[in-house]
């Protein structure tokens, strides 16, 4: 999984680093902002499916350079490399109970009582599972890469 000879997975990473975030924005202001609720609707919907796809993308181009630049790692290097793949892992998984949520979400939007207080909690909590996950797996990736 290359593009002009560099691994995909470096390029990838910038935009799940990037889009995750903002679709969890996205989500969040859809549950607290009840006059905007309608006009966040298709973006969030389209944002989450977006960044499943790329979240799955990414573990997979992940998992392509495991395979074929490193493997026979030892050491610190191969416990921070074992690191940032478990919290890709869980990301991605985290990513896909989110998109799945906001898909629900939005494909009941004008659902009324206890369902939709439920959804709403969810997806916020979803969404800040995702930013935290974001965090920790990237900063972990920035760790395996960079040595420290």
């Amino acid at each position: 999984m290359e593009i002009n000879g560099l691994p995909l997975h470096p390029l990838v990473v910038h935009a799940t680093v990037v889009l995750l975030p903002v679709t969890a924005l996205v989500a969040l202001a859809y549950v607290a902002l009840a006059g905007r609720r309608e006009q966040l609707r298709w973006p969030l919907l389209v944002l989450a499916l977006a960044a499943a796809v790329l979240v799955f993308v990414t573990t997979m181009s992940g998992e392509d350079l495991l395979d074929n630049r490193f493997q026979g790692l030892t050491g610190p290097l191969a416990e921070r490399v074992e690191d940032h793949e478990e919290l890709g892992l869980r990301l991605r998984t985290a990513t896909w109970a989110f998109a799945g949520l906001a898909v629900l979400t939005t494909l009941l939007h004008r659902r009324g009582g206890a369902l939709r207080w439920v959804l709403w909690a969810l997806l916020a909590a979803a969404a800040v599972v995702v930013v935290v996950l974001v965090f920790l797996a990237g900063e972990s990736g920035a760790r395996a890469v960079w040595g420290l």
